[in-house]
């Protein structure tokens, strides 16, 4: 999906910054002067509840043919995912008088004006539509109802192409809607009423400080007295869905104590955990240098199934800061929003991330560690039965990102999916347990994250790395053959599932018909029933076939994605009736009678599967020692009481 970009163009952008070059010399990305164009962007927020964005730009501009980028390629999405279609109401005028503009042929991106001579500025306005449907990819989801919104400045900005984001200092302001109040990381100059000015920017910087404004808003500070100054700011659609209990608090800041112990440094000024809670917004997390845009269900605080289902979610963000904000593989680290990205090395960008996440989120409190470890049951099993591991290596589905984050749920166990987050993860609990035994216990990954994340308390900045860097710390932590373990657990076909990191650190995966604590919470939510390790059947709340695995027992029986189980045995179809098939199935050895629609025709499907619902668990290994407690323990806080929900 590389657009086309002129080779006049790429040859104006010049040498790229420092940032974007691969070595260990750390770039900061917080300017405030030494800009090459100063822009200013007024932004009027009042009609978000209309799901209506308005902006105004002014641009230094040059007479003759000007060309203005709209951001493509943002940071954290790993895509070409800038929301272009949703822009409108595109108009560019010089003293007071329109100017003539057209969209170029090639790069639909970036726009050409006419600046008549004498001209030293221009004014742009926009218009950006946020989408109505809740689905969504990252910033470009539904992102505003009638209670709050979540503010992208890339959807509102232009600037001139071949000047890297660096060189473009933005003024920006807002109009928020009457009663809203905001929180960002972006700093601010003065406010009054419902407006605020924010002191000069980068683009850089603006891009990656996104603004959260809602009726319904708390602000809570963490790690009070402690600095540099953290602040869980959360949004809601209703006053009732902000109601927190103690415990819930003291996790959030645990999570803030214990990141601060696994890395050693921290590089932001302060830090904001933008968590908005709505039902009406897409749900996702995008990172930030300085803060999070973390996106959950309004019940997520009051429900206990919807708290344990959110648990990694900011934990994951947060640790972003460090391992893909700080620490970026130079692929990623482009000059600008029109470079396509290199995403070879996300397993490490958002594995590694997810491992840490992980890790953090049970040294935080925000999980149980029994929950802890049925969810990694379930990753085990996962990736276990993924039969594209037999054509696709783990490295093609980082490289291929920018395809697979839009691909369908259907025939993603065959076509793998953004594998690289929790099979990378999985690799990275491996990679720990070697260090530990390597080392005789002395070492382990939070020596890794001092090394490659850590250092000096510093701002903002960027320190990119390649492959090279990465086996270069591993062996200055513990010396192994890392870049042989690596190249066969990332590079290669690799068709067994990496459980290695579960089995070393003294524990099995097993199945049982006992339910899985972590899948009950989601089953619960959602009625959803994951037959993945008895039928190989994925399937929603209606019947609908969501995924069926390739090769499985149910696909061998012709059923595929897209069909739909009307009955079962006779009777019509619900989660709890198939569940009770199996263990009847189990008992007689009859076959279960599945009753399929497909393209409004219907058949029968008899499926000789006798050995009952099997869900994943981790049992102990007691021949080993148990290194997933000790993965998990606190290192400098107290675990809160479990929260079971209001």
């Amino acid at each position: 999906m590389r657009r086309f970009v002129s080779a006049c163009l790429l040859l104006a952008m010049g040498a790229l910054p420092a940032a974007a070059q691969s070595g260990p010399a750390p770039v900061s990305t917080i300017q405030t002067s030494g800009f090459s164009v100063v822009e200013t962007l007024s932004v009027d927020a009042t009609e978000a509840p209309r799901k209506v964005f308005h902006a105004r730009m002014t641009i230094p501009a040059k007479p003759g043919d000007f060309v203005l980028f709209y951001p493509k390629w943002i940071p954290g999405e790993h895509g070409p995912t800038g929301p272009l279609a949703d822009t409108a109401g595109i108009y560019f005028r010089a003293n007071g008088k329109p100017l003539a503009w057209h969209r170029d042929a090639k790069e639909v991106y970036a726009f050409h004006v006419e600046v008549p001579d004498g001209v030293k500025e221009i004014e742009a306005s926009l218009d950006y539509l946020s989408p109505v449907e809740m689905p969504g990819g990252f910033s470009s989801g539904s992102s505003a109802t009638d209670k709050l919104a979540v503010l992208a400045w890339n959807w509102l900005a232009l600037y001139p192409l071949g000047m890297g984001s660096d060189q473009v200092g933005v003024k920006a302001s807002l109009k928020l809607p009457a009663g809203w109040t905001w929180a960002s990381a972006l700093p601010e100059e003065k406010s009054a009423g419902d407006a605020v000015d924010f002191k000069v920017a980068s683009l850089t910087t603006l891009v990656d400080s996104p603004v959260q404004m809602g009726q319904y808003q708390k602000k809570i500070p963490l790690q009070v007295g402690q600095n540099p100054p953290h602040e869980l700011d959360i949004a809601a659609d209703s006053a009732a869905s902000l109601r927190m209990q103690p415990q819930q608090v003291q996790a959030f800041d645990n999570l803030v104590a214990e990141a601060g112990a696994l890395y050693g440094a921290r590089h932001y000024r302060d830090y904001h955990f933008l968590l908005t809670l709505s039902d009406h917004v897409a749900h996702f997390g995008l990172e930030h240098h300085e803060s999070d845009d973390s996106r959950l269900s309004e019940n997520y605080l009051t429900d206990a199934n919807m708290w344990t289902l959110g648990a990694s979610l900011l934990p994951h963000e947060y640790t972003h800061s460090w391992n893909g904000k700080y620490r970026r593989p130079a692929g990623l680290a482009t000059p600008d929003y029109s470079e396509p990205m290199e995403g070879n090395l996300l397993w490490v960008y958002e594995g590694l991330t997810e491992y840490f996440g992980y890790v953090l989120t049970a040294r935080s409190g925000l999980q149980t560690a029994d929950v802890w470890r049925d969810h990694l049951a379930n990753l085990a099993m996962t990736y276990t039965y993924r039969p594209g591991r037999d054509w696709r290596p783990l490295e093609d589905t980082a490289t291929d990102a920018q395809q697979l984050y839009g691909a369908s749920a259907a025939f993603s166990n065959y076509r793998r999916s953004v594998d690289y987050y929790d099979e990378g993860a999985l690799i990275w609990l491996e990679v720990d347990t070697i260090l530990r035994r390597e080392s005789q216990g002395k070492k382990s990954m939070d020596d890794f994250a001092h090394l490659f994340h850590g250092g000096e308390n510093t701002v903002p900045m960027v320190k990119t790395y390649t492959f090279d860097d990465v086996v270069s710390t591993l062996n200055q932590v513990q010396p192994y053959d890392w870049r042989g373990f690596l190249t066969r657990r990332i590079l290669n076909v690799a068709v067994a599932a990496p459980l290695q990191g579960i089995e070393n650190s003294g524990w099995k995966l097993v199945y049982t018909d006992k339910p899985n604590r972590d899948t009950q919470a989601g089953a619960q939510r959602s009625h959803e029933l994951d037959t993945t390790a008895s039928l190989g059947l994925l399937l929603n709340r209606e019947g609908a076939v969501v995924d069926a695995i390739e090769g499985g027992i149910a696909a061998k029986g012709g059923i595929g994605p897209g069909m739909k189980v009307v009955a079962v045995n006779g009777r019509r179809y619900s989660p709890e009736l198939l569940t009770n098939a199996l263990l009847e199935a189990q008992k007689t050895k009859q076959p279960i009678q599945l009753l399929i629609e497909n393209t409004e025709y219907y058949r029968t499907v008899s499926l000789a599967y006798f050995d009952g619902p099997r869900e994943p668990h981790l049992v102990r290994d007691e021949s080993k020692p148990d290194l997933l407690d000790k993965i998990i323990q606190p290192k400098v806080t107290k675990l809160p009481a479990p929260f079971t929900g209001e």
